[in-house]
Order: structure tokens, then C-alpha cells, then sequence
């Protein structure tokens, strides 16, 4: 489904090309096109999410003259808040700014630029103080302001008042001083949105407070709860606080240090307080990865690995997927190349007996992408057996195989589609979903109708939930048999959403957004991708990539909240596995990680020391040379499997612990 000159998704990686002429062989220039200059104007110089932009197009031959000739299409981008038609009409999805123009038969482009302001807040909410503070005491209120869609948007002004200051009052920061006992109303207003809480305050009768532990120790990223007791006993909320810089203490009195040292916590009710303290060694969990063997390509770059056995299944960005006899890993076979008519074999995944193999496809000469089924009873050769097209002509990035079912994403529309499969010869959908997102449109082209603005990046199904990494719709939870909500695999309910603003994470210049899954424990573990607006994956150049892992608690499975990430300075985030306490992860420019996420996760991962560690993906012979650009990596039968964009397959050993003072340097 490649379309000339138009922005196309074309892997898992959200990875989209403005495709000119010099990149679509089957699209010549016209030499019979007098066109030589383009001016392009658009309508407004700063226009508003939800708005429609109109595109003024004046090309001129080699004399000057007006030339009266249609453009070959238009375009918009970043694709993921912009995408023009044909009649150079631009809509908005989001802000940012926004690049967008037209090409001419003969490969002649014009461009302008132009803002896209963030949208106005229409909710305001209150996280309020559940307990009463005292007369004397302080406390800290977050706002949360929020566009219409539902994304958070910071930066806001908000003000801050109360009905009844001679009770508490407020000030500009939200925090709350308890003036007199009794109960206030505190507001909360923002760009004609506004809310409220009660805070209750009461005398203080506190005579003296007590922490516990009173004293303890822990390594960094180790997470020690502390509690405040008062004499006489009674209900209140401590006012908490920690020394130095390198540790947090948070409003529920949850401690995590980042750096090794001896903090102090002190907590404050009034003019009662008391201290503690935590005394914090290095985390030291450092271990030697050892390359065990390797699977070079060059020719092609690769996408997705499955492992499973003793075979390794590989899809790549071309009309291909690679099977690999690993019964020796230090000396990997190839043992098959598959051929698809695909200009991307994205996923690739095996139900859990091994014994069906199914593969997504973009980019299909005859249009029809969708997936494909295999029989693997000879897991070295697999079998084509049947496809599934007809709901996803427009292509399918990302699928999850669950039992006889697999949950896939429609590239056309930013659904969701469930296909069973339990008769593997006639698969057939059973079920749709999809966010309504109400800036998402219809947007027609010579080459027909798309859906802009919603898409669908990735997914995981697991006991019955799937879990939807809706780009900027950000996290999505289905109940698809968990019995929460009443779903089913062909009746998915919707049962919670996370957001994010990827804009004022990244800033302008971006595609960014919501890209993997993948739950353990009580927590999901969430990567965003993040590429330049405009680039070629084709090139052999570097592409510069950012991008970060969120972690959100959903113990709570209805309201799923942060509460750590684990940035990458030098990468971006790709896709993880995590199992047993630890996080598998291809960085992409940042190589293959191993980190340590065993226990109560808060705050900064990365500068908590939770690095077990790196694997330098690149290679001199790989398809960008010494450059890695790690997709994902797999634990299977005590090794790492790591696919490399770049490089090919990296087969590694968790080997001893790095002891201080030691030279080896990781991934050696």
C-alpha cells in the first residue's frame, strides 16, 4: 500500500516518508511538465487543533509565467497532526508545526509552514487531600488541565482560590495553609474551565509526631514507605520533605533515591515535625552480556523476531521473513526465506503450540495486505495456508495472537480487528473497536479514502485483557474475557484510558507517540516512539530518534496511573519483553538494554542504577554501518535475543556481575 508521495506508514516503527518521485520508481518525472517554481501559502499563520488549513498553490514555468497545472498530490506533516486531500485542504489533529505543500508531475515541490496552537483546556481536575490538615500545616493540590480530547496539556496558568480564606487559603503554587478549623472550598480555574475540592481543617492537638521506620537502609531505586503517627492520635495529612538532591519523597510518604548517601525525611504537621533517616547504597546491578552469536544482514533491514524452540522467525522491512535454525546458537542457521508480497512483513508470532505462524503485511503490489497463516509442522519451512484480507486491504502493522484469535491493527481506519481463526482455512473477523476520536477524518485522495488522525500502534492480550497502544490516544484497556466489564473476543468493552501530551514531551519537529505494550506484574510498561518529521528509512544515513518507557500502576485496573520511567538519553525507546523482574529492550540508537524492574517501581529507572546491562548493536557491515538501531529483544532458554533494524539477530548471555573497579566494558 506504499503511496507515492504521500506520508505511508510502512512499519512497526511508525516510521513515515514523505515519498517523492526519486523514491517511487514506478512514479517518473513527467518531462513534459513546465512547471519550475512552486509557491505555497496556506490560509492562516497559526491555526488551532481541529482546524482546516487552506493550501494556495502558484507554480510558474522557466519565464515566469503562471503555469496552469494540477499538483500530483499534496501533503502534510508530521502525519500524525496533519494530513492534506487533494483539494489542498489541511486538517489538524494536533500541535505542533506543521509542514505541508505539493509536488508536481516532474518532481517540483513547494512547501510552507505554519503553527498549530494546543487546544484550549476544557476540564479541569483536582487530585484533593483525602485526610484534614491542621491549623498551621500546608499542603501541596495538583491540577491536572485538560484539551478536549481528553490529553493533558501542562504549562497552564492556573488560579487558585478559596471561599473561605479565614479557613485555608490558597496560593498561586496550589498549596493549601489551614488558617482556622472548619471546611473550604478550594477552586481551581483555567482558560474558562474550573473545578473544586473540600479541605477539611482541623486545631492542632498534635504534641508530637513519630516516623516509622525511624531508620533503615536500602539501595537505590528501593522504594521505603514511611508513616507519620501523631500524639494524641488522630487524622491528618504530614506535610513530607527529604534532604539533598538525590531522592524524592513523595505525598504518600513513598521514598526512592536516585544516588547513593545518607538522606533525612522529615515530616510536619503544624508546627510539630520529626525526621528519619534512610541510609542508601549503590544499587550494583551491573552484569557482563556476552555475545554468544550473530545473524548478519545487509542487503535488507529487518523488523520483528519470534523465538520459539529451536527456531528464530524474523520479518523484515522488504517482501521477506527469515527462518533460523538456533539449536546451536552460537552458530545460527538460515534455513528458509519466505517470500510475501509485502513491501513490509511486520509481525511475526507463532500461537503457543508453535504450530501456526502468522505474519502482517503492508505494502502488497495487489493491495491486499492484511495477514497470513503458515503451518509450521516443519518449523524450518513454513507453509502458506490462507490470508485474511478483506476487512484490512489497507494494511496491518501490528498482531497479537491469542488462542485461536489474533488482535490486529487496521492501518486504514485505526481500528482494532479481532479474526478468528479455530477454522485456520476461513479465518473470519468477529469483531471491531476503535477510539472515538473526535478530531479524526475522513480524508480523500486520488487513491481513495483514509482514516487521519487515529491510529492504532500496537497491542497485547493477556487474561483476558488487551492492552492498546493508541499513538495519541495514548493507552487504551479492553476487557476481551477478563469478566470486568462483560467482554468478549467479539464484544470488546472498553475499561480504562491513560493519556499523554507527546507534544510537550518531544516538542514540534516529531512524530511521536504511544507505541508499544507489555504488562507484568500489576504494571505496564509503555514506549513512546519518537522519529523526525520527515525522513527516509531507505537512506543509509542515521535517523535521530528520542523516546521514553512509561511505567503505570493499574493494581487499580480502572484507573491506571504513572508512577516511574526509565529514559534512555543517548536512544529511543522501542519494544521491551519483560519477565522474572527484569525488562528486555531494544533501544533502537541506544543498542539492546537489560534492566531491573523486580520490585516497587517509582521515579527515574535510568538514574536509579537499574542498568543491568548494554549491547552495542552496531555493525561495520550492517545496513547502516556501525550505527545500531535496536528494534526488540526476546528471553528464551537462558539467553537474550536481540533483533537489530540494522544488523540482524544478536544472540547473548546474562554473564557475571560486574564487580566495582573491573574493566570489562558491557556488551564485550
Amino acid at each position: 500500500m506504499l503511496k507515492v508521495k504521500r506520508f505511508i506508514p510502512i512499519s512497526i516503527a511508525a516510521i513515515f516518508i514523505l515519498v517523492l518521485a526519486t523514491n517511487a520508481p514506478a512514479q517518473q518525472p513527467n518531462p513534459t511538465s513546465a512547471v519550475a517554481t512552486v509557491e505555497v501559502t496556506a490560509s492562516v499563520k497559526e491555526a488551532e487543533v481541529g482546524q482546516q488549513v487552506k493550501l494556495t498553490v502558484v507554480a510558474k514555468d522557466a519565464s515566469g509565467n503562471v503555469v496552469k497545472e494540477e499538483p500530483a498530490t499534496y501533503f502534510a506533516g508530521p502525519f500524525d497532526i496533519a494530513a492534506a486531500d487533494d483539494s489542498g485542504n489541511v486538517k489538524l489533529f494536533g500541535a505542533g508545526r506543521v509542514t505541508a505543500g505539493v509536488v508536481f508531475a516532474n518532481n517540483k515541490a513547494g512547501v510552507t509552514t505554519f503553527n498549530v496552537k494546543p487546544a484550549t483546556i476544557k476540564t479541569v481536575e483536582i487530585n484533593g487531600i483525602k485526610s484534614p490538615i491542621s491549623v498551621g500545616s500546608t499542603a501541596q493540590l495538583e491540577a491536572t488541565t485538560r484539551i478536549f480530547s481528553g490529553d493533558p496539556r501542562t504549562g497552564v496558568n492556573i488560579n487558585w482560590t478559596s471561599d473561605k480564606p479565614s479557613v485555608a487559603t490558597v496560593d498561586a503554587g496550589g498549596v493549601v495553609t489551614g488558617i482556622g478549623p472548619g471546611t473550604a472550598v478550594i477552586k481551581a480555574s483555567a482558560e474558562g474551565a474550573s473545578n473544586t475540592t473540600t479541605v477539611a481543617v482541623v486545631r492542632n492537638n498534635l504534641r508530637s509526631l513519630a516516623i516509622e521506620p525511624r531508620s533503615t537502609t536500602a539501595r537505590t531505586g528501593d522504594v521505603v514507605h514511611f508513616t507519620a503517627k501523631g500524639t494524641p492520635s488522630s487524622d491528618f495529612t504530614p506535610r513530607w520533605s527529604v534532604s539533598g538532591s538525590g531522592a524524592t519523597i513523595y505525598s504518600d510518604g513513598a521514598f526512592v533515591a536516585e544516588q547513593p548517601g545518607t538522606y533525612i525525611v522529615n515530616a510536619s504537621s503544624g508546627n510539630v515535625s520529626t525526621t528519619a533517616s534512610v541510609v542508601v547504597a549503590p544499587r550494583n546491578v551491573e552484569r557482563e552480556l556476552k555475545v554468544v552469536g550473530r545473524a548478519l544482514f545487509k542487503e535488507f533491514q529487518g523488523a520483528e523476531e519470534w523465538i520459539i524452540g529451536n527456531y528464530a522467525y524474523y520479518s523484515t522491512i522488504s517482501d521477506r521473513f527469515l527462518v533460523y535454525d538456533i539449536s546451536d546458537p552460537a552458530h545460527p542457521k538460515l534455513t528458509d526465506t519466505v517470500k510475501v508480497d509485502a513491501r513490509l512483513v511486520n509481525d511475526i508470532s507463532t500461537t503457543t503450540d508453535g504450530k501456526i505462524l502468522v505474519i502482517s503485511r503492508e505494502g502488497a503490489s495487489n493491495r491486499k495486505n492484511g495477514i497470513a497463516f503458515y503451518d509450521t509442522s516443519d518449523p524450518a519451512h513454513p507453509k502458506l495456508i490462507s490470508e485474511y484480507t478483506a476487512t484490512v486491504t489497507g494494511g496491518v502493522h501490528s498482531a497479537f495472537v491469542d488462542k485461536h484469535y489474533v488482535y490486529l491493527t487496521d492501518d486504514a481506519t485505526g481500528s482494532l480487528r479481532v479474526i478468528d481463526f479455530a477454522d485456520v482455512k476461513n479465518p473470519k473477523e468477529v469483531a471491531r473497536w476503535q477510539t472515538e476520536n473526535p478530531t479524526a477524518a475522513v480524508i480523500r485522495t486520488k487513491e481513495g479514502e483514509e482514516i487521519a488522525g487515529r491510529y492504532l500502534h500496537d497491542l497485547q492480550v493477556k487474561d483476558g485483557l488487551a492492552y492498546l497502544a493508541y499513538w495519541h490516544d495514548g493507552l487504551v484497556i479492553l476487557d476481551v474475557g477478563a469478566g470486568i466489564k462483560g467482554g468478549s473476543p467479539e464484544h470488546p468493552q472498553f475499561v480504562s484510558q491513560f493519556r499523554f501530551n507527546h507534544n510537550e514531551l518531544y516538542g514540534d519537529g516529531w512524530l511521536a507517540g504511544t507505541h508499544s505494550v507489555f504488562r507484568d506484574r500489576n504494571y505496564l510498561f509503555i514506549g513512546d516512539e519518537v522519529l523526525p518529521a520527515f525522513f527516509d528509512l531507505t537512506s543509509h544515513k542515521r535517523i535521530a530518534v528520542r523516546g521514553i518507557v512509561h511505567v503505570l500502576d493499574i493494581s487499580d485496573i480502572n484507573h491506571p496511573r504513572k508512577v516511574a520511567e526509565y529514559p534512555v538519553p543517548e536512544g529511543g525507546a522501542h519494544n521491551m519483553w519483560v519477565d522474572n523482574g527484569i525488562m528486555y529492550m531494544g533501544y533502537y540508537s541506544g543498542g539492546g538494554r537489560v534492566i531491573d524492574v523486580s520490585g516497587e517501581l517509582r521515579g527515574d529507572l535510568y538514574r536509579q542504577g537499574r542498568e543491568i546491562g548494554r549491547v552495542w548493536t552496531g555493525d561495520i557491515e550492517g545496513y547502516r554501518a556501525n550505527l545500531p538501531f535496536t528494534w526488540g529483544a526476546q528471553p528464551h532458554n537462558g539467553l537474550i535475543y536481540f533483533n537489530d533494524i540494522n544488523s540482524g539477530l544478536w544472540i547473548v548471555k546474562l554473564g557475571d556481575k560486574i564487580e566495582k573497579g573491573s574493566t570489562t566494558a558491557p556488551g564485550q
